[in-house]
Parts: C-alpha cells; structure tokens; sequence
C-alpha cells in the first residue's frame, strides 16, 4: 500500500509498504482522509518520544470498514462498509484512570498515529486494545468521510469545554487564531455565550479567516492593550472564562488577570516541555475563587458529541477545511499548516 513514512525530522516519504493484515480481534480499515494536526507538524519538526521512525503518523482519520476479526465482538452493530473513525488515545484498559474511561489519562496510554499506525496510508489496523475500548465510531448517515475528518479536533476542544460550564451571560477570550481557537469559539457560541473574543498577535491570519466566521470579537495584542480592552468589554467586571488555545506562557499568565471572580481557565494549549513555568499570582485565583483546568486529547463520549454537532450543521465543516490535498502532497500540507496559511488542511488518501 501507499504511505507517507516518517523516517525524522523533516522527513517524510510517501512510499509502498506492506498492507497490514487484520487479526483475529482486530479491524482494518480503508483510509479515506487523515486532517494535519500541530501535533503533526512539531513531530515533523522536532519529533516525539512515542514515535519511533519509521513510522506512520496521523490521528485524524475517517475510512471506511474493510474487514472485521473473526473474534471481534462489538457492542453496536458494525459491517463491512460501514464510515468510521476511530479515537485516537488507547488506554491500557487496567489502572484507575481507564477504569473510569479516561483513557486518554492513562499513564501508558498508546495512541494511534504515535505508538500505533496512523492515517497517512491506505489501510489502517484498529489494534485489539482500541476495539476492546470502543474506539471505532460509525459516522451519522448524512455526515460525509471528509467532514468527519474534523471529528478529532473537535472533540479534543469539546473535552476542554466540559469543565468550564459555559452559558448564557458569558464573556469568553480565547488566546489562539488556529482552528483549535476557532472551534472554540464556535463550541462557545453554541453553548449561548454572550461575547466570544479572540486574541492572536497573528492579527492578519486572525482576520482572514476569522471573517469566515459570525459575531466574534478580533483584537490584535501588538495595537491595543488586551486587559484594558478586556475590562471595557466587560464593564470593568473581567472574562467569565478564558482559553489558551496556543503554546505561550503570556496567554496563560494575562489570561489569569483578565479573568473577573468566579471565572474559569482552560490551560487548553500545552507549553514546551524545556520551558513549562510560570509565575503566577496565585492570589488572584485564591481572592476571586478561581477555576483553573487543564485538557489533553479526549475521549469517547467527546468524539460521538463531535459527530453529532458536524451532523447537524451546528458546526460547518467547510467553514474549517481551507485545503484538500493528496497523499503524495503531505509535505506540502504539513508546511501550509506550519506557516498559517490554511486553518485545515486535509490529506485525501482514497477517493470516496
């Protein structure tokens, strides 16, 4: 089959290899699309410990069912043919955190495109363990190959949003003008937030795709004062919640400080791990009664909510998907994505 190898930093290969076969308690699956995440693009960049070249990399993955284990028993009904993608964190289905289904939480979890096989290849095996927990979910009848291949991401935002109770009569700031960000934002809106505000000193690309999208306040950190213009927003009050969709140790600090009482902060956007401090005035948190969370990759229940808000057009998939590219042009893409050119960019590996 064809694949795009990892063999190191900077470098990827689209090349034959062997067409896995699909064991006993196993599912192959017939890959159709496979989203770049950043993810992707910092392996490519500066690789990751789980992924050993050569490899194949790429989480965000819909196909469609090409053969099913002679010992594979699902829960919900599911045949050859069938459009699928599958979660991506495995959990090792035995300590405390999997016991509660926090698989992504899982102190040896093994994710599919890091320890496991990813997207970027024609064919792609559901390992025994993914199955066990469930990790293949059908796609909703009217929701096509291609727009599923956002399921992923969003649901990633989606987990963050579980802890932060947005509603009605919420300001919102997000520091991130990505489609990270972006989803956010929509995700808020949905939830009835009041102002939903994003922050990106990458004020032209905020700009260009942010007209894309309805009611969201743009400010450009290199011209106005972000905390100034936050408290006149809010009549002096402060952000009811703010999430750092973006790896900067200055979103996370300022975002505290614009936060008024009661309000709550998704640390959404992780930092380098060489460089992973910050200071912080912890009696802001202490004085106003502050809720800070953090959130990593997602669960089940995130990827099946994800399938229904794209299946119900709450999200617009085309509103996200700036490119469609193939196999033989993932280098390209990882690159477009890199740069901020695109706020999607999706690989086409088989033709629907």
């Amino acid at each position: 089959m064809k694949a795009a190898v990892y063999y190191g930093i900077k470098d990827i290969r689209v090349e034959e290899i062997k067409t896995p076969a699909c064991g006993n308690n196993e599912i192959k699956v017939k890959v159709h699309y496979c989203a770049i995440c950043g993810t992707d693009v910092r392996i490519y960049l500066s690789g990751h410990k789980k992924v050993i070249p050569p490899a194949v990399i790429g989480h965000e993955i819909t196909g469609v069912i090409e053969e099913i284990g002679e010992d594979v028993r699902y829960p919900e009904p599911i045949k050859i043919g069938d459009k699928i993608t599958t979660v991506t964190s495995i959990g090792c289905g035995k300590c405390k955190m999997c016991s509660k289904g926090f698989y992504n939480l899982c102190p040896d979890t093994k994710a599919i495109g890091y320890f496991y096989p990813g997207g970027y290849a024609e064919y792609l095996i559901i390992p025994a363990p993914a199955v066990e927990q469930q990790a293949v979910i059908k796609l909703p009848e009217n929701l096509s190959l291609k727009e599923g291949a956002l399921i992923e991401a969003l649901s990633c935002v989606i987990n963050g949003q579980n802890y932060l109770n947005i509603g009605q009569g919420d300001t919102v700031v997000i520091y991130g003008g990505g489609p990270i960000g972006f989803m956010h934002a929509v995700i808020a809106q949905a939830e009835d937030a009041t102002k939903v505000i994003m922050v990106d000193p990458a004020y032209e690309r905020l700009e260009k795709f942010g007209k894309n999208f309805r009611d969201i306040i743009l400010l450009n950190p290199k011209v106005t004062n972000v905390k100034e213009e936050i408290m006149r927003l809010t009549s002096g009050y402060g952000a009811d919640v703010v999430i750092t969709a973006c790896p900067a140790k200055q979103a996370q600090i300022e975002g505290l400080e614009i936060l008024g009482s009661k309000g709550r902060i998704s640390l959404f956007g992780g930092l380098p791990k060489d460089d992973s401090f910050i200071n912080i005035d912890a009696n802001i948190i202490h004085y106003k009664e502050l809720s800070v969370f953090g959130a990593f990759a997602s669960n089940r229940r995130d990827f099946v909510k994800a399938a229904k808000l794209i299946s119900e057009r709450k999200i617009e998939a085309e509103k996200f998907i700036s490119r469609i590219v193939p196999l033989e042009d993932i280098n390209q893409g990882i690159e477009m994505v890199r740069s901020g050119e695109v706020l999607k960019c999706v690989v086409e590996i088989n033709k629907e």
